[in-house]
């Protein structure tokens, strides 16, 4: 480790964030990891890491960082306006950062979260094997918390060697609305009638009360047709809760562990990067799939990623 991204200006929320922290749910760790994990394995293809490695999740304000090493950098995922050196820098692209060179972010045109990818990846020590930020428990990352203005994060002093030159294919939603995708959840014969089905066709609004662990839909609320109760079981992302209040919880990336409220549904896994650029205020809508569309989905997604591997220059 011979250099460093100082934050000169954290933004509103940015950590540092790897693949997740797997293998560690049954002690009760939570897995954490990107939002949009698409877009971070993109960034780390754009400056050619392997897709385990950390970049830094940006969230709707995105941060001011002084390059301390020369190395290549890319953003992916939520389009915003970039400048490196006050040259434009495209998203989705990989560019050749100097050391002493200033990388701004400004205004936020579409998407909630990017992802800064940096050769080599960020350099933060590993935690049970993964540099991810839990922010709840105070684990991995940087300091095991968000970014703040004076903050040096490790990195390698290397530009990559076999960088991409420009990716398209990031889901980003369309006007603060997304359709998603979902498949019954373990608990979806608890509820009137054909409740899944009906919340097909209504908008829900993302609560300001959300945040990465999940999302709190607003809209009419989903009626149990009895009051069992469930016995905690684990989760996992793209789940949707539903307290007794009948308002259901999107759960995110740094969701607990286990949880006993019922489960209605589970958003597929090609689509949880979508829910990933959402933010409060956002709208969500469901639409219930068979178990083959949730497949070819997730295969046409990673097909995507593949081509962009077959795209690199030569080592």
């Amino acid at each position: 480790m011979n250099g460093a991204l100082h934050v000169v200006q954290p933004g509103l929320l940015s950590t540092v964030q790897d693949l997740g922290r797997h293998g560690h749910q049954a002690s009760g760790v939570p897995v954490a990891g990107p939002m949009d994990a698409f877009s971070h394995r993109l960034a780390n293809l754009l400056v050619g890491n392997d897709a385990e490695a950390a970049t830094i999740e940006v969230t709707l304000i995105g941060p001011e960082i002084v390059v301390e090493a020369d190395t290549t950098l890319a953003v992916s995922g939520a389009h915003f306006e970039v400048t490196c050196n006050d040259r434009q820098v495209p998203i989705g692209e990989s560019f050749v950062a100097r050391r002493g060179q200033r990388v701004r972010f400004g205004r936020l045109v579409q998407g909630a979260r990017a992802y800064v990818a940096v050769a080599g990846g960020i350099q933060s020590p590993p935690v049970l094997g993964s540099r991810a930020t839990h922010l709840v428990s105070h684990v991995g990352g940087h300091e095991g918390r968000a970014l703040v203005a004076g903050d040096r994060v490790p990195i390698l002093d290397r530009q990559a060697n076999r960088p991409f030159r420009r990716s398209s294919g990031v889901m980003l939603p369309a006007k603060g609305r997304a359709l998603l995708r979902v498949m019954p959840g373990p608990q979806a014969h608890w509820f009137a009638g054909d409740a899944l089905k009906t919340i097909g066709g209504v908008s829900f609004r993302i609560s300001p009360q959300s945040n990465r662990m999940g999302y709190r839909l607003q809209g009419p609320p989903l009626v149990k047709q009895h009051q069992r109760e469930l016995i905690s079981e684990p989760l996992g992302i793209g789940a949707i809760q539903v307290p007794n209040a009948g308002e259901p919880i999107l759960l995110m990336a740094d969701r607990q562990t286990a949880g006993g409220y019922p489960k209605i549904g589970y958003v597929i896994t090609a689509d949880v990067p979508l829910a990933g650029q959402l933010a409060p205020g956002d709208f969500v809508e469901f639409h219930v799939c068979a178990r083959q569309e949730a497949v070819a989905a997730l295969i046409g997604r990673e097909r995507q990623l593949l081509r962009l591997a077959d795209q690199r220059g030569p080592a």
